[in-house]
């Protein structure tokens, strides 16, 4: 299966494809397409083509309360399901989003979590959005030079212009690259180290930010965030 522009416009919901139309018209855009197509033909596209823009369809733009940055889907053969740390019910956990559920449960102890999939979070408002939508199966950052982060920039921005009170969580050195698209005095922003095993113990746990969040929500009179899985 080949893709063109009319495709992957086509997989994108009403409210987002308003606000991202002028991307789709970029040069970079249909670099992004000549790569999916790459990768299509070898049957290596990570998430599959349909759940590429599944953080977005998930959260109307004027829903968005939360935003959590990650850097690309998971490359493991059926891991990716689209939205940022998460996974599959039936998929094993990552060890990062162990750390997270490890860490909600410091926060929350009789929260209930049951598998990997963070779809629960989405629908109430919070954007699982990684910086690249797709990888090569078996190649973690493949696709992280192709035109992607061009396009989640313009989300962050667009959101930061647009909205007020949101919560940006920023987590490891990437994510937090991403601080400059911004505006701190109109949302709140926090920074941690990255859930990863190499880096969990150095700051991620103990964090705080899941109640952070849901305390600045409420403060704000916006509904908060159930955490459970």
């Amino acid at each position: 299966m080949l893709i063109n522009k009319k495709d992957i416009i086509k997989n994108l919901c009403n409210s987002w494809k308003k606000e991202l139309k002028q991307e789709f018209e970029e040069n970079y855009f249909q670099n992004i397409i000549n790569e999916l197509n790459n990768a299509l033909k070898d049957n290596k596209l990570c998430p599959h083509f349909n759940k590429i823009f599944s953080a977005l369809n998930t959260v109307d733009i004027n829903h968005v309360k939360v935003i959590i940055l990650g850097q690309d889907p998971y490359h493991g053969l059926g891991q990716a399901n689209g939205l940022s740390f998460s996974v599959n019910n039936s998929t094993p956990i990552p060890p990062s989003l162990k750390n997270i559920i490890k860490e909600i449960q410091l926060e929350y102890p009789n929260i209930k979590i049951n598998n990997g999939n963070l779809i629960k979070w989405a629908k109430q408002g919070v954007l699982l959005l990684n910086s690249s939508l797709t990888v090569v199966q078996g190649i973690p950052n493949s696709h992280s030079k192709i035109g992607w982060q061009q396009f989640t920039d313009q989300i962050i921005k667009i959101l930061s212009r647009k909205k007020k009170n949101l919560v940006f969580l920023l987590w490891g050195k990437f994510a937090q690259q991403k601080e400059d698209l911004i505006y701190p005095n109109k949302h709140l922003v926090l920074k941690t180290t990255h859930p990863s095993p190499f880096s969990a113990h150095k700051g991620f746990i103990g964090c705080n930010h899941f109640k952070k969040t849901n305390v600045f929500l409420k403060t704000n009179g916006i509904k908060t965030i159930n955490w459970s899985i």
